[in-house]
């Protein structure tokens, strides 16, 4: 893992949490868990180690069955953010156009993925400056206390992975407020 400020290990661990569980991905998983040890901030640190511990102890296939479920097949807790107020086409369209623009300002583009993919975004807010960081955040904030809370009334564990977030998102705005 490169080397990176405690928020912005916070949001490359937690947009890994997001990952789809494949073959790769269960290969980094205790690596991974590791770094999340490292974690300076203690609430986030132990959101992240007990989620990594949840992973650890989880047989792989039940594991992406659930991450299926919870992601795959739920309109509701999906981790494209602009389908989940789907009423108006337009509207979502001009969200990803917004979305896009987050990634091409920071001077990425994205090849193979949908700019409104949640663990995408999470990895942009983690390579940008803070004040960049706390602007990306801030503009996808509506979105993610939306996931959160359909998280938390699906029951789905990953909800403390959107609070580890947006708490890393209020102290960059702390920060980077002028």
């Amino acid at each position: 893992m490169m080397e990176t400020n405690s928020i912005q290990k916070e949001l490359l661990l937690t947009s890994y949490l997001f990952e789809y569980p494949s073959k790769e991905w269960w290969g980094d998983v205790k690596e991974c868990a590791a770094e999340a040890h490292t974690v300076e901030r203690p609430q986030s640190r132990e959101v992240l180690e007990e989620f990594f511990d949840y992973v650890e102890e989880s047989d792989p296939k039940e594991y992406e069955d659930a991450y299926v479920r919870a992601f795959d097949f739920s309109q509701n807790t999906n981790l494209y953010l602009t389908t989940h107020n789907r009423t108006d086409f337009g509207k979502q369209s001009e969200e990803m156009l917004a979305y896009k623009q987050l990634f091409l300002d920071a001077g990425y583009d994205l090849d193979h993925e949908l700019p409104d993919y949640l663990p995408a975004i999470l990895e942009l807010a983690a390579a940008v400056p803070e004040e960049r960081a706390a602007h990306i955040l801030g503009a996808v904030r509506p979105k993610l206390e939306l996931l959160r809370d359909r998280l938390i009334e699906a029951k789905l564990p990953y909800a403390f992975l959107l609070d580890v977030v947006l708490t890393g998102a209020a102290h960059l705005e702390g920060r980077t407020a002028s």
